[in-house]
């Protein structure tokens, strides 16, 4: 065995004085010839408290079989995972973007302590995606990122269901337009088994990111978790991972600025999650490229919609699959030059090479192209103005007004938001204005699905807006504003805001307005006071004194950074 493939592990396993770790490993069942190979960390997202990762502790085996045959040694260890579909409209929802940084560190120490030469993530649910690339880019080891899959969609009277239709089912269910019935219907047939949230909703959006920026192999995040072609992906990536070492590809050789392009493009260029914007610019931090808001607003403006999913679209993640794959998404956005076809990828091609041989299903309607989009520019778009003079987050998939202007409704959690719109106390043209919810305020900057999958569900998508310093849920459609910055929690002016101030949001200008006086929200602002902290000691409370603004990825840093 090459010498130069156990630069790591070498020095944990080697030599006398290192007995005692070989002995160790030993009683698990290694042998020496097992620890004389280059070891591969699996880092595997596995749990049983969602669909989404239930699948990784198969795939796993399949992956350490491929591993092992193209001869290396798999050593399989856990992190965590927080469910944000489950956990949404909770407190335990706060837990989900802290988890990132969990998942990421808790990563990374083990393949620091234990010295891997490569690494494979098992990844599925949202934080996980994000998560594991952060840590593979600070070890910087040859590694790659494998998805579970998505969920197969659920099916009642005729049309597909994601979870999403379940959160819209409750609002209407709230305002009176649906019966118990069919509320429990929608409920015990939304999810139907193993797999991450079926639109492209935050899962699927970095799954597809993961294969345009290279870190994902081209075509293993297609097939649905319960598709025997998903085995045969993990068994694939085992080798592979194996060949990328032999060849000293590195994450930081692929996560480039064209990459994080690509990666953006593909977000815009499929209507996907504006948590993108937040894991992009957090996983560009880690990687040392430079990357702001106002760049994903530019490749957004130059992509058009080019896929048609939900939620702003009509399909869901598994007839990607069915019409050709991401791969044939990546396809049509290198012959529309929306991409940089020229960004290389794990297999040592560049992504136009990668992607030239995706075969296209005859008559499909789910992929279209550059000439003819399903709209003419990126579904990711950024605003500033009085009221976010750092920056905020809309997603916009071709369907929504482009422009709303009202009364806001100023709640200072997302709960007593929630009770507003169920009581039916929400009228048309109001903006729902949530705060405190931001990184450091909430802390953890919840998603507010449940809220706006209410305010669809009872009937109001197209004519109320939200507007927030948390965040939304890939599944959220409608006119939302999110990861309004500088937060409330650290005196922004949104912390300014009153009941019935006028709010105007205009996506053709890019602006969020707050329209009264300047002087106005400098007096309010001068007597605003710091909230006490929501949590004082633990994880919450630990991430909340460290955690910077949204604008930056809500990341967290020591503070000589």
């Amino acid at each position: 065995m090459d010498q130069a493939l156990r630069s790591n592990s070498s020095v944990l396993l080697d030599g006398r004085d290192r007995a005692a770790a070989r002995s160790m490993l030993k009683a698990v069942g290694y042998t020496d010839a097992d620890l004389s190979k280059p070891i591969v960390g699996i880092a595997n997202t596995w749990t049983e408290t969602m669909p989404c990762n239930l699948n990784l502790r198969d795939l796993a085996e399949h992956v350490k079989r491929g591993v092992r045959e193209a001869g290396g040694t798999p050593m399989e260890f856990n992190t965590i995972a927080i469910s944000d579909g489950i956990t949404m409209g909770t407190e335990g929802m706060k837990a989900s973007l802290v988890s990132r940084e969990v998942i990421a560190d808790s990563i990374e120490l083990v393949g620091r302590g234990h010295m891997f030469d490569a690494l494979v993530a098992l990844v599925a649910c949202d934080k996980t995606i994000p998560g594991a690339a952060m840590a593979l880019v600070r070890l910087n080891v040859p590694s790659l990122i494998l998805y579970g899959g998505s969920i197969a969609p659920g099916r009642w009277n005729g049309r597909d269901l994601t979870v999403g239709d379940v959160f819209e089912a409750i609002g209407a269910h709230a305002a009176g337009t649906i019966d118990d019935e069919e509320l429990k219907a929608i409920e015990d047939r939304a999810c139907p088994g193993a797999g991450a949230c079926g639109g492209q909703f935050t899962a699927n959006t970095m799954a597809t990111v993961m294969e345009f920026m290279g870190l994902s192999p081209t075509g293993s995040a297609s097939p649905g978790a319960t598709d025997p072609r998903k085995e045969t992906k993990a068994y694939e990536a085992g080798r592979l991972v194996m060949d990328v070492l032999r060849r000293n590809v590195r994450p930081r050789d692929l996560l480039t600025r064209d990459a994080f392009e690509n990666g953006i493009a593909a977000a815009a260029g499929t209507g996907g999650s504006t948590n993108a914007v937040l894991h992009l610019l957090a996983l560009a931090r880690e990687a040392g490229v430079p990357l702001t808001l106002d760049d994903f607003d530019t490749v957004s403006r130059r992509t058009p919609i080019v896929a048609d999913l939900r939620p702003g679209g009509k399909y869901v993640a598994l007839d990607v699959d069915r019409a050709g794959g991401i791969q044939l998404i990546a396809k049509r956005m290198v012959e529309g030059n929306l991409v940089h076809g020229s960004a290389a990828t794990l297999a040592g091609t560049t992504l136009a090479e990668s992607v030239a041989g995706a075969q296209e299903t005859p008559g499909q309607t789910v992929v279209s192209c550059a000439g003819r989009p399903f709209h003419p520019s990126g579904g990711l778009v950024i605003l500033r103005g009085s009221l976010a003079p750092d920056g905020a987050v809309v997603k916009v998939a071709g369907h929504e007004r482009e422009r709303h202007a009202g009364p806001a409704r100023v709640f200072d959690r997302e709960e007593e938001a929630m009770r507003a719109v169920e009581s039916g106390a929400i009228k048309a043209g109001d903006v729902v204005l949530i705060r405190y919810e931001g990184p450091r305020g909430g802390p953890g900057m919840r998603e507010m699905l449940g809220v706006t999958g209410a305010i669809v569900g009872a009937g109001l998508g197209e004519t109320v807006a939200l507007v927030t310093d948390g965040r939304f849920s890939g599944a959220t459609r409608g006119l939302m504003v999110g990861h309004v910055s500088p937060e409330a929690a650290v005196g922004g002016p949104i912390a300014a805001v009153r009941d019935g101030d006028r709010i105007t949001i205009d996506i053709e200008n890019r602006s969020l307005s707050l329209d009264i006086a300047d002087a106005d929200v400098r007096a309010r602002l001068e007597s605003w006071r710091k909230p006490e902290p929501r949590y004082r000691s633990g994880v919450f409370a630990k991430y909340a004194a460290m955690v910077g603004s949204a604008s930056d990825g809500a990341i967290t840093a020591p503070e000589w950074e």
